[in-house]
């Protein structure tokens, strides 16, 4: 294992940042994580129990609605992409992916038309089922607690980066996007509940796991090609870095990958994905800092040879904008909300390999 590899996951305390002294040690253990690993646990985080525990005791109840309920707020219902969406109508790896989530977003309305960029029409306002009034409340506050501690998270990697703190603030979206994901236990052994993936969605993930400690089925990859359990730490948040960040930063700060095995147990998560703004070219977001990141104070990011063969549509894709890579990516992995409302462009996105 080479010294920049990773067999465990470090934890982060941002108590620390509140003394001088403290923060020191935490910029540098968190510019390791940032460098060398891609993936973190945020402890003493700052968004209060009440508001996660509300969350983490809603899931059962929003899952165990009816179909027909469910199908009320179907994705396949919004342009947006958000919604529910039941057990195989998503593929990750070429892969069906045995899960069903609803999604969120910042509540936004949809103001698009046709003299706009297409990706401009991702942004809109969210599905609430009618038979689950008081879900709303508790979603809505918890996006603003994690929208509040995502962006406390920018300023201390910034200066772990040594970077001005708000230096990554300019990139961020107006509109953030959640799941609430439900995993079926498995009565076959383990089985893929997501595929082998880099996050692609945002600027970084903040991950919920919403079942009890001895529930697993999160794992990441190390450098070496290991699949490394990502256990669940009350108390704490998952955090990893996603594939626009990486481009920021010229490849120091790897987006690593991860997966998902379904077991015998159900499993509940929350993965909270910071945005990007739409219009982010792929010129800004490659120059803007390589000057900075190319210098001596940093060596060249690594990765393993299964991770380099992820798909990385804005890294290696044909399109401009992060916005429209992203709606390539939505329309892949949704194909029949892709042909509903982007029947123009459907074909173009999906077959463009």
């Amino acid at each position: 294992m080479s010294p920049s590899d990773f067999s465990s996951i470090p934890i982060i305390d941002l108590s620390k940042a509140r003394t001088p002294a403290t923060k020191v040690e935490l910029l540098k253990d968190l510019r390791h994580a940032l460098t060398s690993v891609g993936f973190l646990y945020v402890s003493e985080h700052g968004v209060p129990e009440t508001v996660i525990k509300d969350l983490v005791e809603a899931l059962p109840q929003l899952f165990n609605l009816s179909r027909e309920e469910k199908e009320a707020v179907a994705l396949g219902n919004s342009p947006h992409f958000l919604g529910y969406s039941g057990t195989g109508a998503e593929t990750t790896a070429g892969k069906v992916d045995k899960r069903e989530q609803f999604e969120f977003a910042t509540e936004l309305v949809d103001d698009w038309t046709e003299k706009r960029p297409l990706a401009e029409r991702l942004k809109g306002p969210n599905q609430w089922p009618d038979t689950y009034p008081a879900l709303r409340p508790i979603v809505e506050t918890y996006i603003s607690e994690l929208t509040k501690l995502s962006e406390r998270f920018l300023h201390l990697v910034a200066e772990a980066l040594s970077l001005p703190p708000d230096t990554f603030l300019s990139f961020l979206s107006d509109q953030h996007r959640l799941k609430l994901v439900h995993y079926p236990d498995s009565t076959t052994g383990p089985s893929q509940g997501v595929g082998p993936h880099k996050d692609s969605s945002g600027w970084w993930t903040f991950l919920l796991q919403a079942s009890p400690p001895h529930i697993k089925g999160l794992q990441a990859l190390n450098k070496s090609g290991e699949w490394i359990d990502v256990p669940n730490i009350p108390g704490t948040f998952v955090v990893n870095i996603g594939q626009g960040f990486e481009v920021i930063t010229n490849g120091i700060c790897k987006a690593t990958t991860h997966r998902v095995l379904s077991g015998s147990d159900e499993r509940f998560s929350v993965p909270f994905f910071q945005g990007v703004r739409r219009n982010l070219s792929k010129s800004e977001a490659v120059g803007t800092l390589k000057e900075h990141f190319t210098s001596e104070e940093f060596g060249v990011g690594n990765e393993s040879e299964e991770g380099k063969d992820i798909d990385s549509a804005f890294l290696r894709g044909k399109y401009d904008t992060w916005g429209e890579t992203q709606l390539r990516t939505k329309i892949r992995s949704h194909q029949d909300v892709g042909r509903k409302f982007y029947g123009d462009v459907f074909e173009k996105y999906v077959y463009d390999d």
